[in-house]
């Protein structure tokens, strides 16, 4: 079958001027840390307590005002919170239509390649794309425009944001010996953007602007929402989804990968691999901050399967995997 190549767009995204040995777990941390004290910074000044005022003219009359009404004098009514209904409402039974779903994407991916850039090898990010976008016709998610990439980073580890975003770093393209270990760790990745899971802690956030909170200055040529939610992306990049969230990404993404024709097992020796890397690893830290440990995985992977594809006879396709120089 032929399949229909994906044209690499995320070239439309800024990736200039990052220095060599880039700490990407660094970044996003510090990334977050910036969202989430933004709010901070623009709370108002504490209230300065107000000038002493003259004492009021003697009574004249013989009974004084009953003590709540004095209290109700001084103690003005609080304001009341200001509420979108609309976002609220959208926050609670909304859905995202696929043109917010790929601007949000489209953010997310430009904050990350805007501070760590693709590995530039053109024939390398061709074959990721052309295996990627095959596991992902997989998935029934054919309203999305699917993008892969490799970016320059020795950090173990890989992303997806909304829209059909995918990347894989370096160090983690190192490791895999077989076409089959890239179509798992890539069937992952599409599993969450196919089950929607950024979209749903998006949508659960706080920081989404329900209760009245203010859209960024910068939003004038964008979507009020996409703009609020700049910041949840950093979030979501830096802290990760929750442990059900990856638990069934790896099985679906193992079920992704069998139907694509590759061997099943390449997920779990991915996982295998990296649950057997030293505890204090480096280019691991951010990987164990945004995903269960890979032993804890390969647990539940273990249990999921349970032996349904024992009779799956997938190929690993080692000899035309594509090996970084």
């Amino acid at each position: 079958m032929k399949t229909k190549l994906m044209v690499l767009a995320i070239s439309l995204l800024a990736f200039n001027g990052v220095a060599s040995g880039f700490d990407l777990g660094k970044l996003l941390e510090e990334r977050l840390n910036q969202e989430l004290n933004k709010d901070k910074k623009n709370q108002p000044a504490p209230a300065q307590p107000a000038p002493a005022q003259p004492a009021p003219p003697a009574q004249t009359t013989t009974n004084p005002p009953p003590a709540n009404a004095q209290s109700a004098a001084a103690t003005p009514p609080p304001a009341k919170q200001k509420i979108d209904a609309r976002q609220l409402g959208f926050a609670l039974f909304g859905e995202y239509t696929i043109e917010e779903e790929n601007r949000i994407g489209r953010q997310i991916a430009g904050n990350l390649l805007g501070a760590v850039p693709l590995v530039r090898d053109d024939n390398l990010q061709r074959y990721v794309n052309l295996v990627g976008n095959w596991v992902a016709q997989q998935s029934g998610r054919n309203d999305v425009s699917w993008r892969f990439g490799v970016v320059d980073s020795d950090d173990i580890n890989a992303f997806a944001s909304p829209g059909g975003y995918i990347f894989v770093t370096k160090g983690l393209y190192r490791r895999l010996n077989n076409e089959a270990e890239l179509a798992g760790v890539l069937g992952h990745e599409i599993a969450h953007v196919t089950k929607k899971h950024h979209l749903k802690v998006l949508k659960q956030s706080s920081l989404i602007g329900a209760l009245g909170q203010a859209a960024s200055s910068k939003a004038k040529d964008s979507d009020q929402v996409v703009q609020n939610l700049i910041g949840n992306g950093a979030e979501i990049m830096a802290r990760g989804l929750d442990k059900n969230a990856e638990f069934e990404a790896d099985r679906v993404g193992m079920v992704f990968a069998a139907r694509a024709g590759y061997d099943p097992w390449g997920l779990p020796t991915v996982l295998q691999d990296l649950a057997g890397l030293p505890a204090k690893d480096s280019r691991t830290s951010l990987l164990y901050k945004t995903h269960p440990h890979p032993a804890d995985r390969l647990a539940k992977l273990g249990e999921a399967v349970d032996g349904r594809l024992d009779g799956v006879r997938g190929k690993d396709l080692a000899d035309r995997f594509y090996r970084i120089r």
